[in-house]
């Protein structure tokens, strides 16, 4: 991705945080844009779906974009539900849902066989999880709330369980209540869940191992 291309996807996300009029956007975006974070030019992942440079903000940004679409249809086909899907309640979570990758993939060389048999170095990520070892779902909302903004019940569990059952030790009966409970309570949660997965499996797809 050119340095072009990520800067319009910044701006388009940044665009869309701010449409929500919430308390707190400029210092989130001041949080996302500090050098240790290095969220809008971080890879959405090393080796699957969107690994380079301004990946993790192309997945946001694909996701947002899913999750509204998903709001459009489902909406037309339960109106009721309408009050429970807010639209700027689906831009924080999906924009946001993914912020705890931000800091934990850091600039590598690994070494790689091309068709030609030879090893060389090329550029890719490594990743190291201690500045803020808190897990996946839960840092992304802790990260949301850290930074001051102005955030609800169903978007912090939106973001917290939009992994599913793949951020769930399968051991522990009460996080797998937590998370059917999430998504009986609040239709953003199973929104957000299917928005991530459409932006990474169908709109994105796997990288290269």
């Amino acid at each position: 991705m050119t340095k072009q291309e990520i800067e319009a996807n910044k701006a388009e996300f940044i665009s869309l945080l701010k449409s929500t009029g919430r308390e707190g956007v400029d210092d989130l975006i001041e949080m996302l844009d500090e050098g240790k974070m290095h969220f809008f030019t971080a890879p959405a992942s090393v080796n699957h779906h969107l690994n380079s440079d301004g990946g993790l903000l192309l997945h946001s940004l694909n996701t947002c974009k899913a999750g509204l679409k998903l709001r459009e249809m489902v909406i037309a086909m339960k109106p009721e539900l309408e009050g429970q899907l807010n639209r700027d309640s689906i831009v924080i979570a999906t924009l946001l849902h993914d912020i705890c990758k931000a800091d934990i993939y850091h600039p590598t060389l690994k070494k790689r066989k091309g068709d030609d048999g030879i090893w060389r170095e090329v550029p890719s990520y490594e990743i190291n999880y201690s500045n803020f070892p808190m897990g996946h779902g839960e840092k992304s909302a802790m990260l949301a709330l850290m930074s001051g903004l102005e955030i609800y019940d169903d978007e912090l569990l939106a973001i917290r369980w939009h992994m599913t059952a793949w951020d769930l030790p399968m051991q522990s009966y009460e996080l797998s209540r937590c998370l059917n409970t999430a998504r009986d309570e609040h239709p953003l949660c199973s929104l957000v869940q299917l928005a991530d997965g459409i932006a990474a499996n169908l709109i994105e797809g796997g990288g290269e191992e």
